[in-house]
Parts: structure tokens; sequence; C-alpha cells
């Protein structure tokens, strides 16, 4: 029963296990050349992102038990798909849409939304994601949101080891300035 939402929890993994692939930037260049390997970790990229967003889409709207909300949480609900996706929108313009589209970056971008948070983009996704469950009554798509902050922790760990060898120490000193998902509400 649900069997579409079912098969978008199994895209989602595959979507997820070629955003891991299309983050290791340096085994590609050890094995097809700077100019090939950096071609063809951009296709994965391009292929994993463009697959993540419309899975998720997919989650929300699929067929599954639904729960009735009232306005107010209704009203909330907006409001977080509205900061969810300008958290998002902000990572991308900062970052360039290139290099979120693709997961490959050719310099380290430590200012504006990424001086706050290092992976604004899937704050944002969990906020909005968050949201739409919600505005879309979507029962088993809240649900799989704990799984979901799982993966998109282990997808920031596995782009930070990538990160760390492309930067080095300037991407670890990043580390310990900046928060990875959860921004600090003070200033020490």
């Amino acid at each position: 029963m649900y069997v579409w939402f079912w098969i978008f929890i199994v895209l989602i993994f595959l979507a997820i296990l070629l955003h891991f692939i299309s983050v290791e930037h340096t085994k590609f260049k050890k094995k097809y050349g700077k100019e090939k390997g950096i071609r063809v970790g951009k296709i994965y990229g391009t292929i994993s992102g463009t697959m993540q967003f419309l899975v998720i889409i997919g989650l929300w709207v699929s067929p599954q038990p639904s729960f009735v909300i009232s306005l107010f949480l209704t009203l909330i609900s907006v409001l977080l798909v509205l900061i969810g996706s300008w958290i998002s929108i902000e990572g991308v313009i900062t970052l360039g849409l290139k290099a979120a589209e693709t997961h490959y970056a050719e310099k380290l971008v430590t200012i504006g939304i990424y001086s706050k948070v290092r992976h604004p983009m899937y704050l944002g996704w969990i906020i909005t994601h968050i949201g739409m469950c919600f505005i879309f009554s979507a029962l088993y798509a809240l649900l799989f949101t704990p799984f979901l902050l799982i993966l998109l922790y282990i997808i920031s760990k596995k782009e930070e080891q990538e990160l760390i060898r492309e930067f080095g120490n300037v991407y670890k000193n990043y580390q310990k300035k900046v928060p990875m998902l959860i921004p600090k509400l003070k200033k020490k």
C-alpha cells in the first residue's frame, strides 16, 4: 500500500548514493585526469541534485496517510517553507548556481550565509521539508524526517572529508569557526 511513497523512499537513497559518488572529486581527478575528472563529478552531481529535488517533492505529494492541521499550524508551515527556501536560495546565490548544482566548488566560500552555517542548503532543505509535510498533510513524509536528518548529516560529513582533501587546513579552520547545520544564536 502507498507504493508511490515507498518508490520515492528508494529513489532518495539512490539519489544520495549518487551524491556520495559525486563529491569524490580527488578520486575522479586521479582516475580520469583533472579536466575529465571534474566533468564526471559534475555530471554525477547534477544528476543526484536533480533527483533529490524531484524525489523530495514526490515524498510530499505521494499518496499516504494524512492528518488535519489548524489554520495557525498551516500559517506556521508556510512560514517554515519561506524561511527554509530563503536559507537554501541564499546558499545557492552565495556559492553560485553551478557549484550548488554540481557539488563542485573551485574555491572555498565562507562569506554570507556560509559564515553562519557550513551547509545552509541542507538546513533550508530540512526546514522546508517540515513545512511542506504539514502543508501537504503528508504523514509518512513527516515521519521520514529523522531519517532525512541523518542522511543529510552523513552527506555533510562525506562532503567535508572531500573539502578537507581539497582545501586542507583552511577548511579545518573554517569547521572550527562555523557550525555544520545549526547556526549559533549568540556571538561570543
